[in-house]
């Protein structure tokens, strides 16, 4: 069961990349983050009441600071940096979502790891790179600053795993995600209305339908559908083999790939089992 989940949000987080690509066509970053946080929110409401029935008061508190941590922050801090990053440096620097798990875990979550996963994630990590640097398009360096979004987002996703291990780990995973994201529905439309989205001449006339269904299937699948997934997978194999989905999202990016007539080299299959060999290392 814990593989089909992995596969499953390999498959489903590797995909969005394209769902965000086509939403900043036509609108900023802050309108893409909140319209994908608020239609996951949506998705969520007929699951509330039972939510918030259920679960401890002291739960709901640790929750909601998961849906910060794991969707809110990282949402708007992915969208605006690949405004300015190409999509190699940010797979990259998403590479260091698991290390900072560890990293985290380790030092304030008195997480204990052997030497095995330590090397499954420094494999797993090595496995990316070589995947990402073989690619065709050069990694530009430019926007430095941009660049440390993305890490910052890595962080926050670090957190937001050994929050969940640690606090809301015997939680029900609909539950967990429901309330996370119901939670940020009025801060993420508060945000939206700043940015003008529902008084621009542009969604009146039709030109953000693309825009906005873009970011309202990635807030649906990518977010809503996902997550419940990855609570899921925590509970079934740990914070730890969770946060390795990181390594997967490559697989989906090759296949798209091919999809589109592209090819797959040597050094890119190297990768990929350099990637597989960490996951089970880790796992």
């Amino acid at each position: 069961m814990k593989w089909i989940l992995f596969v499953v949000l390999c498959f489903i987080w590797g995909s969005s990349f394209v769902l965000m690509k086509t939403g900043l066509e036509a609108l900023s970053p802050f309108q893409v983050a909140s319209i994908r946080i608020i239609c996951a929110g949506v998705f969520m409401l007929p699951f509330a009441k039972k939510a918030y029935t259920e679960v401890p008061k002291e739960i709901i508190r640790p929750i909601v600071v998961s849906g910060f941590l794991g969707t809110f922050f990282p949402a708007y801090l992915f969208c605006i940096a690949q405004t300015k990053i190409d999509s190699s440096l940010a797979g990259i620097l998403n590479a260091l979502t698991p290390l900072t798990t560890i990293a985290i875990g380790t030092a304030f979550f008195n997480m204990k790891l052997g030497w095995t996963k330590w090397l499954g994630m420094i494999l797993g990590f090595a496995g990316m790179l070589v995947l990402l640097l073989n690619g065709n398009k050069e990694i530009s360096f430019n926007y430095i600053g941009y660049a440390s979004f993305v890490v910052i987002a890595t962080i926050c996703y670090g957190l937001n795993v050994n929050v969940v291990s640690k606090y809301i780990q015997n939680t029900a995973p609909m539950h967990i995600a429901t309330i996370a994201f119901t939670s940020l529905i009025i801060p993420t439309l508060i945000i939206l209305g700043i940015t003008g989205y529902f008084t621009d001449p542009r969604l009146i006339n039709g030109e953000w339908t693309s825009g906005t269904i873009a970011a309202a299937v990635l807030g649906i699948l990518g977010t809503g559908v996902a997550s419940v997934s990855f609570y899921m997978l925590m509970k079934k194999a740990g914070p730890v083999f969770a946060s390795m989905v990181t390594y997967g999202i490559p697989f989906v990016a090759i296949g798209w790939g091919l999809i589109t007539g592209e090819t797959i080299t040597v050094t890119q299959m190297a990768g990929m089992l350099i990637i597989l060999i960490g996951v089970r290392l880790a796992n």
